[in-house]
């Protein structure tokens, strides 16, 4: 007999623990055929442990799984993958070294006939690219290929094998504007094509653009389903976070004072000679906030690096709190971390956490030498993890276990143990790169509120952020830098989106400067 359904996926009482933490606790969730279906909630609320339950990476404690009305036992993701189940992950699971064209096969070569195998697939990859306008190089190598790109490969990867349910966990986590664009624009061909789509974000602004339904998550458990047409971004944001939450930045007027960082005819060129910053210059004043915007790419953040001391500049000076620092010959991180300037990397993977240390651990890490904290040879391992638990509790790092390895936190509570690290610094500089990547609406709220309280303590931040709204909101004045000079300088109370996003193609419609020749000024 056949199963009729209007439902993709059906989830019943799915519980999971992870000793005793309760990732997921009596869920019910249905996804409707051929529909995009938001879940959104707090880091920690239970996401991402409840798709990769869909997805053969966890087994439920208890609970059915019905697909397209029949039940099916997953155990693994080659379960998923049978009965049409593909997921994208936060974090790509790509081989870098290898083609577009290899990694989309690897795993499903089609026998020891590779040459067959390959020939097969870029045969249905150009009729993928027909279908969803997936349009990749399939011989391109994945270290040279954008983000964005790199995110088709993983839809492609899934598509190849046959998924007609889609799993996308924070999917524009590490996309440019643009690049989202892009990205609604194949999930709406996708979804034309009958694919389901369930989206696992944090981005309220997106729920409402692209899905059909929403659920809500908080504490491992589902709290509302929505038609997306009858909610608001402020009822989601309510109904994750358990209480009213501010969407706007609540901040006075600034009150700069004096020069503490400085930085005058920047210049780096790369091993291969190409001119990547271009005789930057810009100063932040105590007590104000200079946002940095553009297109991931141009140029921020290498000049957040040179800066923090992780690169050597080729040419240019820099003055921290009016002192002379030696930006060329070479400055180290922790010698600019002395002279009271605090980082936030981009990267939290690879520069701001070493994710096989407990969370106690990295709450100290550049800091571990400082007398509160060492004698010089032995750690004060108590005092350590008395001040990691406190800044659990008030960054609400979740679950509270400073003993846990970071790599087992979520991407935004892993995001929140750098900044609150940073911030109980106590910094007079403050560096911070993209400060809410991957963060819920409730973090989000908390990281904007310490942020503005850190400026009007006197703290000069630098703020690169690819969020056009996030510079908006925090930033007192803004520079744009396209293709590695500033292509614009405003304040920011004076401009909008529209504005700064032509600055970000190197377009200043104030002087009517075009690309080319503001280019040809730099370089």
């Amino acid at each position: 007999m056949t199963n009729k359904t209007d439902y993709a996926i059906e989830l019943q009482g799915i519980s999971k623990s992870f000793g005793a933490v309760k990732a997921n606790e009596d869920i019910d969730l249905k996804v409707e055929k051929g529909s995009i279906h938001g879940i959104v909630g707090e880091n920690g609320a239970g996401k991402s442990t409840l798709m990769s339950i869909l997805y053969g990476f966890y087994k439920a404690d208890k609970g059915n799984i019905f697909v397209n009305g029949a039940q099916t036992h997953i155990h693994n993701s080659k379960d998923a993958i049978a009965v049409g189940i593909g997921m994208v992950h936060q974090h790509f699971m790509l081989i870098e070294n290898f083609t577009i064209l290899e990694n989309v096969i690897l795993g499903a070569e089609g026998g020891w006939k590779l040459n067959q195998g390959e020939t097969h697939a870029r045969e249905e990859l150009a009729r993928l690219k027909n279908d969803y306008g997936l349009d990749v190089d399939p011989d391109a190598i994945i270290e040279d290929v954008s983000v964005g790109q790199q995110q088709r490969v993983e839809i492609l990867k899934a598509l190849y094998r046959g998924a007609e349910i889609l799993i996308l966990d924070e999917p524009t986590g590490v996309l440019t504007p643009s690049e989202v664009d892009q990205l609604f624009e194949i999930l709406k061909q996708l979804k034309a094509q009958g694919t389901t789509i369930i989206m696992i974000t944090h981005k309220l602004r997106e729920i409402m653009d692209i899905t059909d339904n929403v659920s809500v998550m908080r504490q491992g458990k589902i709290v509302a389903d929505r038609k997306t047409s009858e909610t608001s971004p402020q009822e989601l944001a309510e109904l994750m976070v358990g209480r009213s939450v501010l969407l706007e930045v609540d901040k006075q007027v600034a009150e700069p004072k004096e020069i503490l960082l400085e930085v005058k005819g920047l210049e780096f060129v790369d091993k291969q000679g190409v001119k990547r910053i271009k005789d930057i210059d810009l100063h932040v004043r105590s007590g104000e906030i200079l946002g940095v915007a553009g297109v991931s790419g141009n140029g921020q953040s290498l000049l957040l690096e040179i800066i923090a001391g992780i690169e050597d500049a080729t040419k240019g000076e820099m003055y921290i709190k009016g002192n002379k620092i030696d930006i060329v010959k070479g400055i180290s991180a922790a010698e600019i971390r002395d002279l009271g300037v605090a980082h936030v990397p981009e990267d939290r993977h690879n520069m701001g956490l070493v994710l096989q240390f407990e969370e106690w651990e990295n709450s100290i890490l550049g800091y571990h030498n400082a007398p509160k904290y060492s004698n010089g040879q032995i750690f004060k391992q108590s005092l350590i993890k008395q001040d990691a638990r406190q800044m659990m509790e008030e960054f609400d790092i979740r679950p509270r276990n400073e003993r846990l390895k970071s790599a087992n936190f979520s991407g935004g509570n892993q995001q929140k143990i750098v900044i609150a690290r940073e911030i109980n610094a106590k910094p007079d500089i403050l560096l911070i790169g993209q400060p809410t990547r991957g963060v819920d609406i409730g973090a989000i709220e908390y990281i904007h509120k310490q942020i503005i309280a850190m400026r009007d303590a006197g703290v000069a931040i630098l703020l690169v952020s690819v969020e056009l709204d996030e510079i908006l909101s925090l930033s007192d004045r803004t520079i744009v830098m396209f293709d590695g000079y500033i292509s614009g300088e405003r304040i920011t109370s004076e401009t909008n989106d529209g504005d700064l996003g032509l600055l970000m193609a190197g377009i200043d419609e104030r002087s009517k400067t075009e690309p080319k020749k503001q280019e040809a000024q730099n370089v």
